[in-house]
């Protein structure tokens, strides 16, 4: 193979990275504060299941012991995940997330499982002027 197509596949490559760079993951089990007090830890970050609005961003949260009763304190936490903790953690994904997805469960369920024993809360935000805007599902 002569340079120029070394070259070439070398740049193709590094485009394909940073693609999958948007694989991007934060370190599991981070404990995170939220105004509830509960104890919440980051389970992952998912960016390659795009959603309604384009890129989405899902960054999903472990509240051990949560509940139904647990629904009027929630919307709190999950507004407080997304812009104090979701929002600064986005800069450099690619593609650029159109949406933000939070999620918090009471136990750790795999991605895209159903899970119908186990309270969650999920809430969509769209990125905007340096804050979380929530959305409507």
């Amino acid at each position: 193979m002569n340079t120029p197509h070394r070259l070439a596949l070398a740049m193709l490559f590094a485009v394909l990275a940073a693609a999958g760079g948007c694989e991007k993951a934060a370190p599991s089990g981070e404990l995170v504060p939220v105004p509830s007090g509960r104890e919440v830890r980051l389970i992952e970050v998912v960016t390659n299941s795009p959603g309604p609005a384009g890129a989405t961003a899902r960054f999903r949260f472990l509240a051990p012991g949560l509940t139904e009763a647990d629904a009027e304190t929630v919307a709190d936490d999950l507004q407080a995940l997304c812009d104090s903790f979701a929002l600064a953690r986005i800069d450099g994904f690619v593609p650029e997330p159109q949406q933000i997805i939070i999620s918090l469960a009471g136990a750790e369920v795999p991605f895209g499982e159903a899970a119908p024993d186990v309270v969650q809360f999920f809430e969509s935000y769209r990125p905007e002027d340096g804050a979380c805007q929530w959305e409507a599902f």
